[in-house]
């Protein structure tokens, strides 16, 4: 009977440590995405482990009536799908500040804040066989002390990502 426990557990080890990925220990490059109003950001990856990383995305607006920054950091994991392919998620958030400065019909409308938020990430990656990656990704984000910059405090994102690895 311990032989056979022995085995299945021997068994299950050598099924989940092919699964193994290889996730690349730096990636830089954009997140393009609607960003509630950011558009793109400079993403930079940090691998922590073999399935673990850090993601740190910073964007920023400059228009002629609003200007904003926002820096956004987050945990994830990362699992195989199959070659190439794989599979993350994970959890974090961040802080900004945005200024608004406008004339509308004779009055003037000017106001700055604040906010940080808490943040999820789930999303799908492709690694070429050179030093690219690929994803696209859906994070839902959660504002405090956004003052009236935001009418609510729920912001979906969905993005694509283009990243070098190296």
């Amino acid at each position: 009977m311990r032989k056979i426990i022995l085995s299945v557990f021997m068994l299950i080890g050598l099924a989940l440590s092919t699964q193994a990925q290889e996730i690349s220990k730096n990636a830089l490059g954009l997140r393009l995405g609607d960003n509630d109003g950011f558009g793109g950001e400079i993403s930079y990856q940090r691998g922590l482990s073999d399935n673990n990383r850090l993601e740190l995305d910073l964007g920023w607006r400059n228009s002629n009536h609003v200007d904003a920054i926002k820096l956004a950091g987050l945990y994830q994991w990362v699992w195989n799908i199959d070659g190439g392919f794989n599979w993350y998620a994970g959890v974090g958030g961040g802080l900004g500040s945005w200024s608004y400065n406008y004339n509308q019909n004779g009055y003037k409308y000017k106001d700055n804040g604040a906010y940080f938020f808490a943040a999820g990430d789930i999303g799908i990656e492709y690694l070429f066989d050179f030093p690219l990656q690929l994803s696209l990704d859906f994070r839902p984000e959660i504002y405090f002390n956004s003052d009236d910059f935001r009418e609510d405090n729920f912001g979906p994102d969905i993005a694509l990502g283009i990243r070098y690895r190296f």
